[in-house]
């Protein structure tokens, strides 16, 4: 039997992971020679390509694409195993790397974040913001937060909480224009969508009676961020779908007043998202403890 190229797939992760052969290098300790040396063992041992090089990029092919995943895993275990046959009691040091949503990373990873560090000296974090679909394996990560309903997929989520949508608009947009009593009057209203979903114009609602009704509406502004809704939202423009962490100021504010009170968008699932894998370092199940402890959303 022989063994798996150990070495060669945790290089082509690194690869994967720093986008470079000379950053992968350099975060090993190791040449770039080796680097490459491994990888083109791996391809020959595959009998596959797994990147396209020219002199100014490096992209995955298909096959690289395909198994980057695995060679993440294996890069993770192995990096795990060692970290779980030291001493328990060693303090936790090394990289965290995680992903947020960007507003709810700022209001409120980004204060947990610090709070962590500050307790663990020794670990370093690496806070990655973005209100985009990203791939985890492929960015490196070890872990990021999504605010989504989860697809069923390998990754593993862990479901913190529920986020309570609302519909919103400003006094002044409702004085001229009329509050909706029901979705279906949204119709004729103007409306702040977000783009990061399947469908930013079609808003679901569950109301009385467990009756659920879906409205298509005319979006004045579609954006990729909630938070960039709020300057409009507040001078009148329309009337926006948005979570209580966003809004929550600007409501006990009075500057936006909630409508369709009895009709209730569903929740989005708080998730924490990690890679397939089972064993995570001592640092980043830490990390992850923690998030679970304090999210409050």
């Amino acid at each position: 039997m022989r063994l798996p190229d150990f070495e060669a797939w945790a290089m082509f992760a690194a690869v994967v992971e720093h986008r470079s052969f000379t950053d992968a290098a350099k975060a090993l300790s190791v040449s770039k020679a080796t680097v490459s040396k491994a990888v083109t063992r791996l391809e020959e041992h595959l009998d596959t390509s797994l990147f396209n090089r020219t002199s100014r990029r490096l992209a995955l092919t298909e096959s690289g694409k395909r198994l980057a995943d695995h060679a993440h895993r294996i890069l993770a275990e192995g990096q795990a195993a060692e970290e779980a046959a030291r001493d328990e009691t060693a303090e936790l040091s090394g990289v965290v790397r995680l992903g947020a949503p960007m507003t709810f990373g700022l209001l409120r990873v980004a204060p947990l974040v610090a709070q962590f560090t500050k307790e663990h000296p020794l670990v370093d974090v690496d806070l990655h913001l973005s209100d985009a679909q990203i791939d985890i394996v492929e960015m490196g990560l070890d872990a990021t937060i999504r605010i989504a309903d989860m697809p069923d997929s390998s990754l593993r989520a862990r479901r913190l909480a529920d986020v309570t949508m609302h519909v919103i608009a400003s006094p002044a947009y409702l004085d001229a224009r009329g509050r909706p009593q029901h979705p279906s009057d949204l119709g004729s209203h103007d409306c702040l969508c977000y783009s990061n979903v399947a469908a930013p114009d079609v808003w679901r609602f569950s109301g009385p009676g467990q009756q659920n009704v879906v409205v298509q509406v005319r979006s004045r502004i579609t954006v990729n961020s909630g938070e960039a809704m709020l300057p409009a939202l507040r001078i009148g423009v329309g009337i926006a779908r948005l979570p209580d962490f966003i809004i929550g100021d600007a409501l006990a504010k009075g500057e936006v007043e909630e409508i369709l009170i009895d009709w209730r968008p569903a929740p989005f699932g708080l998730h924490l998202v990690t890679p397939p894998s089972r064993l995570r370092p001592a640092r980043v199940e830490a990390l992850l403890d923690y998030l679970t402890k304090h999210h409050g959303c």
